[in-house]
């Protein structure tokens, strides 16, 4: 009898050990996200933990360094992550890096695809020819073919996107808000006007505006050089976009050490039209002054050359940036010019705005322009860009560019992507968020740096 109840106890005992391991066993594989609230990665952006449920499905989701896959966005699923999980309910938004406003970037809404416009717009970007004939035969010639061919030697996480299609804004501006960057320069032609290889956008800045102001980014307007640009359109320009979009909370305004609050705009190209056309608009005795009227602003332009300093002193413009993301490919963008230039802007108190990159490569549209070319080794070659720009303690600076994918200089997240015909560039080894990771990194580096130095007292609107 003894023999049995000593039995008896073993099994139980035993029963009783396979039932606690196996409900500690099923606590171990409950994912980590479970009643921890908001879904992972939510905390970088503020206050979007309050508003999840309003942003539909595609969210842009941030991952700490630790996490090994990164989903594509367009199909999340569930990710298990090693990430220390928090209670949404204790999340403090005062926490987190704010959106720096002296951080710009230029941004362009002149892609489309079947479903949203009826046809591929930039994506089918045409091969374009070399200006020596002897030279032009030695290349391709025709339009890219989208989606699994396009305009571009990286390839978008989004695929081949329309930049109608209001997910795909609201998804770029979660990315710049991530990226810790506060103001977006739109590429902007007057209504009814167009890039030679696109349609009107004009009619989408409202929208732009929208989905920036909710993510409390500024928009500011970076115009592009249409047919016959000069002053008298100029000023028509002008009072156009103030009058229309000026009151929207997201227009972007910079105030000036005297007080001024001014809004600002970006010329591309501003060295084609003539000093004397610019200073008609942009000097006080100019025949058609905007200075000091409702139309007054800071105009930014771009410097290629090193002559065009004194053109631009002459045309009346407040400042200098130098957009290209080919270091040595002109005077302007050549980091080694850079101190030269704030000198220069310092004397003549203009803003200078140096123009950072994470590489170049247009080979997909300009085959013969490989010494162009400047490979991004990983990202460094944007590190030491931003570290050249940083070192002359600039009034701000501008990234070329967010999305300009037939030139590569994008920041976007871009994906590995393999056709029969054409092996696309990618970000490998890293996360297609590589460049907006290290975007956010010097973004808050160079706030911090800023607010060590006394440059000019000048400060953003937000």
């Amino acid at each position: 009898m003894a023999k049995f109840r000593r039995r008896t106890c073993i099994i139980l005992s035993l029963f009783i050990l396979f039932i606690f391991s196996l409900m500690m066993g099923l606590k171990t594989l409950r994912p980590n996200t479970t009643a921890f609230g908001a879904p992972f990665g939510l905390d970088l952006l503020p206050d979007l933990h309050q508003r999840s449920i309003h942003l539909g499905k595609n969210f842009d989701i941030q991952r700490s360094e630790r996490t090994n896959n990164e989903p594509n966005t367009k199909n999340l699923k569930t990710v298990e992550t090693t990430m220390k999980p928090s209670k949404a309910s204790e999340l403090n938004t005062e926490e987190l890096p704010p959106l720096n406003y002296f951080l710009h970037v230029f941004y362009y809404s002149w892609y489309g695809n079947p479903q949203f416009d009826g046809k591929y717009i930039h994506w089918n970007h045409p091969v374009l020819e070399h200006w020596d004939p002897r030279i032009a035969k030695n290349y391709p010639q025709g339009r890219h073919n989208p989606p699994d061919d396009i305009g571009a030697s990286f390839y978008p996480e989004l695929g081949s996107y329309s930049s109608r299609d209001p997910s795909v804004i609201e998804t770029h501006m979660r990315q710049m808000h991530a990226a810790s960057i506060g103001v977006l320069a739109l590429s902007w032609y007057p209504p009814e006007l167009k890039d030679e290889n696109g349609e009107p956008t004009d009619m989408l800045v409202p929208t732009i505006l929208d989905k920036a102001h909710k993510y409390n980014l500024k928009v500011t307007f970076h115009i592009e050089p249409y047919s016959n640009r000069d002053d008298q359109n100029m000023y028509e320009n002008i009072k156009y976009i103030i009058d229309k979009y000026g009151n929207h909370p997201a227009f972007y305004r910079y105030k000036t050490r005297t007080g001024n609050v001014l809004p600002m705009f970006y010329i591309y190209d501003s060295y084609i039209t003539k000093p004397e056309k610019w200073a008609n608009l942009l000097t006080m005795t100019g025949s058609q002054s905007i200075r000091n009227s409702p139309y007054d602003g800071l105009f930014i332009a771009l410097l290629v050359e090193e002559k065009h300093k004194n053109d631009i002193l002459q045309g009346g413009f407040d400042g200098i940036y130098t957009y290209f993301a080919t270091n040595g490919f002109t005077y302007g963008s050549s980091h080694q010019n850079w101190a030269n230039l704030k000198s220069f802007c310092d004397k003549h108190n203009l803003l200078f705005i140096p123009s950072v990159g994470p590489g170049y490569i247009d080979t997909s549209i300009r085959p013969w322009n490989t010494q162009n070319t400047r490979n991004r080794i990983n990202g460094k070659y944007y590190e030491v860009a931003l570290s050249a720009a940083l070192q002359t303690q600039p009034s701000l600076i501008s990234i070329t560019s967010f999305n300009e994918w037939h030139e590569g200089t994008q920041i976007e997240k871009a994906v590995p992507k393999r056709t029969s015909n054409t092996v696309y560039l990618d970000y490998r080894p890293h996360k297609p968020s590589l460049y907006l990771e290290l975007t956010r990194k010097w973004s808050e580096k160079y706030s911090k740096e800023r607010r060590t130095y006394s440059l000019d007292h000048q400060t953003p609107v937000s």
